[in-house]
């Protein structure tokens, strides 16, 4: 059975694997036995991360390039081919979100988050999914959220985004699979970063809220996600194909509890 999960002699590239649930994904893969690559647009944050990787035992490999740009991404997946061989895993990782009403939002903020959570995906899966045709399969694993289903205040084009993504991960699914390529995504719930830090304070209002609001009654944390990455990136799941896996403690299964119940 540890042959299903076995990872070793593939290469793997996580978009934007540069500090939380990114660099937690990674590390499964590289743990399971993948080579792997990784990149941002911020070469402090590459060269902090590569540092942060070898502390953990792996050979982590940070490349300087913007996942919206066709032309950079042709140019650098190519240079990492002929270095590591076919890419067999993509993580469409990198993403970005702006909380603004919808009636304040510049038409361009909007524009700039959906190019970086929907279209860079797409950008990225063309560009490895035609590699992956020529060299028999592989897999993508699109990174969506829980805005992929729900509505929430400010966060419009973050959610047409993501909504999007899982639109697009079903999609390319349908048109790939022939080529032995699964096309899935990943939508965490409410997870324990340093970005969410400042509101994970007992006492605060929206702390207390995904408290109660998820059945499993805590935070996600980074290495929860890591199971499934794996399933998703391995021969384990090879007929699972244009699925979303939300890990969410259970959010999405329930409608909820009324205030001060148990």
């Amino acid at each position: 059975m540890k042959e299903l999960f076995d990872l070793s002699g593939k290469v793997a590239l996580v978009t934007g694997a540069t500090h939380g649930l990114g660099m937690a994904m990674a590390t499964a893969l590289a743990k399971s036995g993948a080579t792997l690559i990784f990149n941002d647009i911020n070469q402090e944050k590459i060269d902090n991360a590569t540092k942060e990787y070898a502390g953990n035992g792996i050979e982590a490999h940070g490349y300087l390039f913007d996942v919206t740009d066709a032309k950079a991404v042709d140019e650098h997946v190519t240079t990492i081919e002929k270095k590591f061989g076919p890419i067999n895993i993509l993580v469409n990782n990198a993403g970005i979100i702006m909380r603004v009403p919808a009636l304040e939002m510049d038409p361009e903020d909007f524009r700039k988050v959906v190019e970086v959570d929907l279209i860079s995906p797409f950008i990225m899966s063309q560009r490895v999914g035609k590699s992956m045709k020529e060299n028999g399969g592989g897999k993508i694993i699109n990174i969506c959220s829980m805005m992929s289903e729900l509505g929430r205040n400010s966060v419009s084009a973050y959610a047409a985004g993501k909504g999007g993504l899982k639109m697009l991960t079903r999609n390319l699914a349908t048109e790939w699979a022939k080529y032995n390529i699964n096309v899935n995504g990943i939508g965490p719930g409410y997870f324990a970063t340093s970005q969410t830090a400042p509101i994970r304070v007992d006492g605060h209002p929206f702390n207390d809220f995904i408290i109660n609001r998820t059945p499993a009654g805590r935070w996600g944390n980074p290495e929860d996600l890591q199971g499934t990455t794996v399933f998703l990136a391995s021969k384990a799941s090879d007929f699972v194909n244009g699925q979303i896996v939300y890990v969410d403690g259970g959010i999405l299964a329930t409608i909820g509890k009324p205030h001060g119940e148990e």
